[in-house]
């Protein structure tokens, strides 16, 4: 089993970054694929970005552009690099590993107009 344990949301203004990451027990390199998902209130979590074993990156339509996934297989961390954040990227965002499958408690982020 795998944990996942987020951190750095918060509260920003449109237009400001902020830097998630997700750190994850065990080594990285065993994980076959990992993504970031979200939740807004009253809506479905929805899929933000993920990476594959080789490295690939996928993103979501609202995601391209402003936000980048990257890993860092020395702390076994998982970031989330989002930019020109606007208030409707407000939610809690999720990580999680596809294999073996597991999801972070989420961290909140919440960008004020």
């Amino acid at each position: 089993q795998v944990q996942l344990v987020e951190s750095g949301g918060g509260l920003v203004q449109a237009g400001g970054s902020l830097m998630l990451s997700c750190a994850v027990s065990g080594s990285i390199f065993s994980l076959n694929s990992m993504a970031w998902y979200r939740q807004a209130p009253g809506k479905q979590r929805e899929f933000v970005a993920s990476i594959g074993s080789s490295d690939k990156n996928n993103y979501a339509d609202s995601a391209k552009g402003r936000f980048t996934l990257s890993k860092d297989y020395a702390k076994n961390t998982l970031y989330l690099l989002m930019n020109t954040l606007k208030p409707e990227d407000t939610a809690v965002y999720y990580c999680r590993s596809y294999a073996p499958a597991s999801w972070g408690q989420g961290t909140q982020v919440t960008v004020s107009s």
